[in-house]
């Protein structure tokens, strides 16, 4: 017995130096606190991330250093920066608790906001379950501008959800779309996009008109297989309550009592946008969705999305939202290569404004 009390008093000297070294060493010349949290031990391993990833991170992004001893975080660092830490941590934790998993994407999004102290938003998206995919796994925002992007098309007509790829768009609306057809708020579904290539000439295809179509349409299917599952899907196509097709085809239908999606609309003409949006009928409700930095309109051509936006923007029942880099939800990388572009177009900008 002896001996463990003794082992026990040179562990927690020892800590303790430790503790004081670390102090001196990172923080010299600065006022530094320690701060300690409680993270159960059945969630810790979640928290902390595989060989304590999540745990690095916040180190090297706030600046502390974090010591778990007997079920307890200690965290050394500045008066904020100890802060922001344990606001993370709390908030990594209490996720851990709800879904039983931490992303990174989740530690990313914290940290980011810990710099305004709003890491806690974190949970007030994450608590929003839209609809659950044919496997049984929720679908909920992310981020705080999901969130608004959510609440937008619950509360408006017609929304416009614009922002860089991976930030959710078309996969949230879809989302939604099905919700309220499951809820019997609208009595169908009908997802449209422009059939424009990307940047390629494909050439001739064969195969009949919906052979033909089918690439172009291809991610709106693949959202409506995940969450709804192959039969569902192919029973209610069948039924004529889900219709996919070409913007083309909508010119001439009235479309009511329907959830309309129109993806990628930054490839619509003005023209094309003023067609769809006047298609609108009774009990229905419209999301359009599009990246303003990825169009693959022949050149010199204005953007139908581009002019709605501006047109509409003082409609009341049309909603806009902005969704950027920090919204974006794949993997971290896409975040940085959004950025990235997002420097160089404005650099760019500049340098082509100052040549004039």
């Amino acid at each position: 017995m002896r001996a463990n009390s003794s082992y026990r008093i040179f562990f927690s000297i020892a800590a303790g130096i430790a503790c004081r070294l670390l102090k001196e060493r990172r923080f010299p010349d600065m006022s530094v606190i320690e701060s300690s949290i409680d993270v159960p031990a059945d969630i810790a391993p979640v928290v902390f991330g595989q060989l304590d990833a999540n745990i690095k991170k916040i180190e090297k992004a706030l600046r502390v250093t974090v010591i778990a001893r007997d079920g307890r975080l200690k965290i050394i660092g500045t008066d904020s920066s100890a802060g922001a830490a344990g606001g993370v941590i709390s908030t990594l934790s209490e996720l851990a608790r709800r879904n039983g998993v931490v992303t990174e994407q989740n530690v990313d999004y914290a940290l980011s906001l810990a710099v305004e102290n709003r890491e806690a938003e974190v949970l007030e998206a994450d608590a929003d379950v839209i609809a659950r995919t044919i496997t049984g796994k929720p679908i909920k925002p992310k981020t705080i501008g999901q969130k608004k992007y959510i609440q937008a098309i619950r509360d408006k007509m017609i929304v416009f959800g614009v922002g860089p790829a991976g930030t959710g768009k078309t996969y949230l609306a879809m989302a939604m779309a099905i919700s309220a057809f499951r809820a019997n708020e609208v009595g169908r579904i009908i997802l449209t996009r422009p059939a424009i290539e990307a940047g390629e000439k494909l050439g001739f295809l064969p195969g009949d008109l919906q052979s033909k179509i089918d690439p172009y349409l291809r991610p709106l299917y693949d959202a409506l297989f995940e969450i709804m599952g192959p039969e569902s899907f192919s029973s209610n196509m069948e039924k004529g309550l889900i219709e996919v097709a070409p913007l083309a085809y909508m010119r001439g239908r009235t479309l009511d009592n329907a959830f309309i999606i129109l993806d990628e609309a930054q490839n619509t003409t003005p023209s094309q946008m003023k067609m769809f949006l006047t298609r609108i009928g009774f009990g229905s409700k419209v999301v359009v969705t599009g990246d303003r930095t990825q169009k693959d309109l022949p050149r010199d051509t204005v953007s139908g999305l581009d002019v709605a936006l501006r047109v509409l923007a003082k409609v009341d029942e049309i909603g806009q939202i902005r969704l950027t880099a920090q919204d974006v939800v794949r993997h971290p990388l896409v975040q940085k290569i959004v950025r990235a572009y997002e420097e160089y177009e404005t650099a760019e900008k500049r340098r082509k404004g100052s040549r004039k």
